[in-house]
């Protein structure tokens, strides 16, 4: 990749004092970061004679000097006049580049250039609209403007109400004629923000930790350089990722993007918040967008909108797999299934509960809990291995309909807890009952859980969900979701990749996360 076309990683620094900032730009250099942003509008009583040179001498690396104006989205309380000040201050001591807001862009930097001063600083000329992303037309026409002004890079801001405003975030950095930033701000926006590169962003930028974020659904540096590995990225990396509502809980992008990397695939793998899931397959039918797992709510409507679909997925009926061939068509697979029957019988088979049949499951009670895409992964998978199956679900005739599909029984949820044929039977959750954030929900009562031989529970943040505890403590054994998440990933990634998962290394970056980020 060529250095100079490489987009940099920005560093927003939100210190409320001139001392705190500086140790922050030094934090933004130890980081990996490019460029650092001084949002000198955040500092209490800035002061730009006497902290400006301050803050530009001896520095480690570039800087973006910015006063943000309220009537932009920033926090500078003095005059407009002040805050010009703090510009052209900047701009005379040689900072690296200022940020000048479109609506007073043209006249201050004419007067600027009119002053035939040499100066090495560039002049990024801004524009934020907080509320939504307008047409093409619009952001075409505002680009104009910006242009117009004289300054040396463009950075357009948006909001992204949804995901699919982002495809016009890539459509103007594609087609710009000079260096543009361009990004989505807000939870939907966030790939925006890491796939910049791939569409020619002059920069992205990454909070230097959790809760120092200079704007909406801003990632941390870390995660854009050792998760995303945006140095490497180019205008020819294929992009796959995890579709879902919720999906920022998700441990895919650090699991398949630790995949490629060992591999040194040219592919990145990113969370994709989804509130319309026919809309975004229809707007990014693309080819460079690749592959997709889906999750939760919408592995039912990648059944319907694939062009073709392997048996085993339409039996269950949910596809949480899917690939774009070289024809444009979709085609769709199934990896929950495999992933968490097999994740079940190894739990069976290494706690003495199997005997020494094929598969352990055969004859066993097996109760799901769920009439989803995964609770039809499960009641099929348990089936197939000869399992007698029980449906429990809110909506009972959802139950029925799929217990009535494997030749097994339903019964509504709120009879679960009293639901005790017989000992030694099999628990499987297919709900996100207990997921983060609501870590002490549970499914079932704890008392009804002595019934159960194995416990299994297909949420995996938190690991030990308040299910699995308290099974524990009933006696039972617990399988952890994280284990048909491996298992139906790997079998993602020979589909992403045609190559066999380097699982060792993906097990690692999640079991070990401390190691590897020190790694």
């Amino acid at each position: 990749m060529d250095p100079s076309k490489q987009c940099l990683i920005c560093v927003p620094l939100t210190a409320k004092t001139v001392k705190k900032m500086l140790f922050q730009l030094e934090l933004a250099k130890e980081s990996g970061a490019d460029v650092a942003e001084l949002r000198v509008d955040l500092i209490s009583g800035f002061d730009a004679a006497a902290d400006l040179p301050v803050l530009l001498k001896d520095k480690p690396l570039p800087v973006i000097v910015t006063p943000r104006a309220k009537w932009e989205g920033g926090e500078y309380k003095g005059s407009e006049e002040s805050r010009q000040d703090i510009l052209r201050m900047a701009y005379d001591l040689g900072a690296d580049y200022i940020d000048v807001e479109l609506k007073v862009a043209g006249g201050f930097i004419q007067e600027l250039r009119s002053r035939g001063k040499d100066s090495t600083t560039k002049i990024i000329v801004s524009n934020h609209n907080w509320d939504f992303t307008p047409s093409d037309e619009e952001i075409h026409a505002t680009i104009e403007q910006m242009w117009a002004t004289g300054g040396d890079i463009v950075k357009y801001v948006t909001t992204a109400q949804d995901i699919t405003d982002v495809a016009q975030v890539f459509h103007f950095l594609s087609e710009s004629k000079g260096p543009t930033i361009g990004l989505a701000m807000g939870p939907a926006g966030m790939i925006s923000r890491l796939l910049a590169p791939k569409f020619g962003g002059y920069l992205t930028f990454g909070a230097l930790c959790k809760g120092q974020e200079s704007a909406p659904g801003q990632p941390t540096v870390q995660d854009l350089i050792e998760v995303y590995r945006v140095k490497s990225m180019d205008r020819d990396t294929m992009v796959y990722g995890v579709i879902g509502k919720p999906v920022y809980h998700s441990k895919g992008p650090v699991l398949h993007n630790k995949g490629f990397e060992e591999l040194n695939l040219n592919k990145v793998y990113v969370p994709l918040l989804v509130d319309d899931f026919n809309k975004f397959m229809n707007v990014f039918n693309r080819p460079d967008f690749h592959g997709f797992s889906v999750t939760i709510p919408y592995k039912e409507d990648a059944l319907k909108l694939c062009d073709r679909v392997e048996n085993a997925a339409k039996i269950i009926g949910a596809v949480n797999t899917v690939v774009r061939e070289t024809t444009g068509e979709y085609q769709g697979y199934n990896t929950d299934c495999e992933g968490a029957l097999s994740a079940i019988e190894k739990g069976l088979r290494h706690s003495g509960l199997a005997n020494n049949d094929e598969t352990p499951l055969k004859g066993k009670l097996f109760v799901v809990i769920g009439a989803g895409g995964a609770g039809k992964a499960l009641a099929y998978g348990a089936k197939e291995r000869h399992a007698r199956v029980v449906v429990a679900n809110r909506n009972y005739e959802r139950a029925k309909a799929l217990a009535e599909s494997v030749g097994g029984k339903a019964i509504e949820l709120d009879q679960l807890s009293d639901f005790r044929p017989e000992t030694g039977m099999i628990l499987a959750n297919s709900t996100s009952i207990g997921m983060e954030p609501e870590v002490t929900r549970s499914p079932i009562h704890k008392d009804a859980l002595s019934a159960y031989a194995l416990v299994f529970d297909a949420v995996y943040t938190p690991k030990q969900t308040q299910l699995l505890k308290d099974a524990a403590e009933m006696g039972a054994v617990t399988v952890s979701g994280e284990e048909m998440f491996y298992g139906q990933a790997f079998a993602q990634f020979r589909y992403f990749t045609d190559l066999p998962a380097p699982e060792s290394a993906m097990r690692d970056v999640i079991s070990k996360p401390a190691a590897a980020k020190k790694g």
